[in-house]
């Protein structure tokens, strides 16, 4: 399954990851992938057989693969150093079948990890077969092409695998079915700060369909040497660290993936659909429609772009190609894996990055877009001064943003300045100002702050309606409750005429 292999590779590289340590080397084949690709391997396992083996599929290939004998439950004893990256696959982790062994060799992982490393490990999707019985339609991962494995015996202490091959042989493992949360239970339990799980490389899925569960667990979360710092001069914290770290949080990333349309985070238009899906694919045909430069030679820049879901659409629709700066990991990833898995990857990129310093050379793209991002930036002046240095002469500068009336009240908007950690909005009056200030010219300011009402009514209903979902899922039942209360307290303000919203855009002269 070429995909799933690809997106390890790509993770990786996106972290900026250097050293690998692959526990569960078997025959070499993740080996010898990231060798190729670059990374610095070493390969473990507890069988000298395997070991030598691999070390034989690296020589066939022109590698000499670092290979070391160890067992997991002693891993720091027999390895030296500690890694950027541990990955664990091929559904070998459900090999022990103790608790305590489970327990003891995360914690080798874990021990084993530089402080900001991370464990990469794979599970076959137990829950499914336990809950509803075996279907595999990936029969082949992990496994090669022409060897069929499937389960002869599965309670909830024992899965009994049989594995056929070309020329008759066969033989059998037995694992332990280990269910997909309690899975994540023990990696938080063992000290990693986050635990992001996908479905075959898919962030969304039914729990029913994914023959592998794929957890990315982080020892540490913590991003303040990418800011230089966690708080300004004045010593307040760095609205940009509160934004990442907020979005990188489980509850909110469990939130926006299940109520708020799962590709993006940005309001929709509402006239013609209620369902928050399909609003939030009309407002980006709108500002579309509204481009006269969007074409397959464009390269458009998204400031703020959450998941990627913009950008795929765009791209498909137009041919462009794109770069999505966003300050969030957890969701760079997720846009990363969607964009291989639905054929991206060579028409957009992905960078990390705050849009008060965009990390990309002036005079680069013909578009510059962004949706209900710039509300997190305490500096909205800045940032139109680096969309103004990073448009090519005659570039488009397209956005909206949640922005408070011209003549709101501070004080009647303190709910939704706190739920941010603000002192202000954004106005139609201020971006006007501000980009003219700069010398864009001022094409159009379309005022639909309706929507915006009818959005955050739509998303709350959709909070209440899968309350108890996402708590399953893992949200907190503090952080659903501040965003119902939230979210009402955007409606309310609309409702007093406190709030704005709209398409906004601006041309830089030619």
């Amino acid at each position: 399954m070429p995909t799933a292999r690809a997106s390890f590779i790509d993770i990786l590289r996106a972290r900026g990851k250097e050293t690998v340590l692959d526990v569960a080397t078997g025959t070499g084949f993740h080996s010898v992938r990231l060798t190729r690709a670059g990374f610095n391997v070493t390969s473990a396992d507890g069988s000298a057989a395997m070991l030598a083996k691999a070390f034989e599929n690296g020589q066939k290939r022109s590698m000499i693969l670092k290979t070391v004998q160890a067992d997991w439950r002693w891993l720091n004893r027999d390895i030296q150093g500690k890694y950027d990256a541990i990955i664990c696959l091929g559904n070998s982790f459900t090999h022990l079948h103790d608790e305590k062994d489970r327990r003891r060799a995360l914690a080798e992982f874990y021990a084993a990890l530089k402080h900001d490393g991370i464990l990469i490990l794979d599970q076959r999707n137990y829950d499914s077969m336990l809950d509803h019985g075996y279907s595999n339609k990936h029969k082949y991962y992990y496994a090669g092409e022409k060897v069929k494995a499937e389960p002869t015996y599965i309670d909830e202490g024992l899965a009994r695998f049989n594995y056929s091959f070309p020329d008759g042989s066969e033989y059998t493992l037995n694992m332990c079915p280990i269910r997909k949360n309690y899975m994540r239970r023990l990696l938080s339990e063992a000290g990693f700060e986050r635990v992001r799980t996908y479905g075959d490389f898919q962030e969304s899925y039914a729990e029913s369909e994914p023959d592998f569960f794929i957890h990315i667990a982080e020892k540490s979360s913590l991003h303040l040497v990418r800011w230089g710092g966690a708080t300004t001069e004045d010593g307040k914290q760095d609205i940009r660290e509160v934004a990442e770290t907020y979005y990188d949080s489980d509850d909110a990333d469990t939130f926006y993936s299940h109520v708020w349309g799962g590709q993006d985070l940005h309001i929709g238009l509402y006239d013609d659909s209620t369902d928050i899906r399909t609003a939030s694919d009309l407002t980006i045909d709108e500002m579309v429609k509204m481009l006269p430069n969007l074409n397959q030679n464009a390269t458009v820049l998204d400031i703020g772009s959450g998941y990627g879901g913009a950008m795929r659409k765009v791209v498909r629709e137009t041919g462009c190609s794109a770069v999505c700066l966003n300050i969030s990991d957890v969701q760079n990833d997720t846009n990363r894996h969607r964009n291989i898995q639905q054929g991206f990857a060579d028409k957009i990129r992905v960078v990390h990055g705050a849009f008060e310093d965009v990390p990309e050379e002036a005079a680069k793209f013909e578009v510059v877009w962004s949706q209900d991002a710039i509300l997190h930036s305490d500096q909205r002046q800045k940032v139109l001064e680096e969309v103004y240095r990073v448009l090519k002469p005659g570039g488009y500068f397209i956005f909206t943003d949640p922005m408070q009336a011209d003549d709101a009240d501070p004080a009647a908007l303190k709910p939704v300045y706190d739920r941010l950690q603000l002192n202000s909005l954004g106005s139609m009056r201020f971006y006007r100002e501000a980009a003219q200030t700069l010398g864009f010219e001022v094409v159009e300011q379309r005022e639909m702050t309706h929507q915006l009402r009818t959005h955050y009514f739509r998303v709350r209903e959709g909070l209440l309606a899968q309350y108890d979902k996402l708590r399953s899922e893992g949200a907190s039942a503090e952080y659903l409750d501040k965003m119902s209360q939230g979210l009402l307290n955007w409606v309310e303000a609309a409702d007093a005429g406190q709030l704005s919203w709209g398409i906004q855009m601006f041309k830089k002269p030619d």
